[in-house]
């Protein structure tokens, strides 16, 4: 990060899976692996149904970003992901979290077979050296069975450096699947929305996986219009870092297959089916 941490925002956003891995080979994804947990491997990627916890940590700890927007986490995950980025977290629960002990338990011992069924959170982290959280909110967009719970996450960042200067950050899964485009419209808008709201004139992301592509829909045409919600990452995209008030700098941009792999044994565990998307901004006027 720059010397001047107002100089450059660098936002990240990741939809986690689940905390589970993707192998590009779906070969590899077999009942064999699901059921008796043996991992399964080709010349170049294995894949393993075991928690993943250390691997996400790994990766999202190395990255350059001061303020991440992470969905489908499994919710026990929140406080050491965010002890180990030096950030501080905001987590907005998702679906499936009733008896949340007994499935994150299950999930501990067979996460592929548990699957979605651990829980889901969307979580928001801020970097210390970036600034601090001072204010948070939820709100429900869609409750349980419709089809799924969806929730949006904000947060207000007090920025280091200048004590006047604040980033408002809302987090948010749409949902999904091309029969819902619709519910997932509905969703983005009624983010965007309230963000603005509680936003009160600072500067805003709205970002994270809205299982939107834009060759799809108009809606990222309507919010760049009527609310100076822009730029969305690309045609064929679902993650994406839409700035209000800030300057882009660079991105977004889709981090390739590779860097979001680890290395096992000689052969690369792929964590995730969505990579991450990046981008930086500047505070306008800076």
């Amino acid at each position: 990060m720059d010397a001047d941490p107002r100089a450059t925002l660098r936002v990240l956003t990741w939809n986690l899976y689940h905390g589970r891995d993707f192998p590009p080979d779906p070969a590899l994804l077999t009942w064999r692996s699901r059921l008796l947990r043996r991992s399964e491997r080709d010349a170049t990627h294995l894949q393993v149904n075991r928690d993943l916890l250390p691997e996400f940590t790994a990766a999202l700890a190395a990255a350059d970003w001061d303020v991440a927007l992470l969905q489908e986490v499994p919710p026990r995950w929140a406080a050491p992901l965010a002890a180990s980025c030096e950030a501080g977290g905001h987590r907005a629960l998702t679906s499936r979290n009733s008896l949340a002990p007994l499935r994150g338990l299950a999930a501990r011992l067979n996460p592929d077979l548990v699957a979605s069924n651990e829980g889901g959170s969307n979580l928001t982290l801020v970097r210390a050296r970036a600034g601090a959280i001072v204010a948070r909110r939820e709100l429900t967009l869609r409750a349980s069975g419709e089809p799924e719970r969806r929730a949006l996450g904000f947060v207000r960042v007090r920025l280091a450096g200048d004590p006047g200067d604040e980033l408002c950050a809302g987090n948010l899964h749409a949902s999904a699947g091309p029969a819902n485009r619709g519910l997932a419209e509905e969703e983005v808008r009624a983010a965007a929305e309230r963000c603005i709201a509680w936003a009160r004139g600072a500067p805003l992301i709205l970002g994270g996986d809205f299982n939107l592509r834009p060759r799809e829909t108009a809606v990222y045409d309507e919010l760049a219009r009527n609310d100076g919600l822009a730029r969305p990452t690309a045609a064929d995209a679902l993650d994406h870092l839409l700035a209000r008030d800030l300057e882009p700098v660079a991105g977004p941009r889709t981090w390739a297959p590779r860097e979001r792999e680890v290395v096992c044994g000689g052969l690369a565990i792929r964590l995730s089916d969505h990579a991450p998307v990046e981008a930086a901004f500047a505070l306008q006027g800076d």
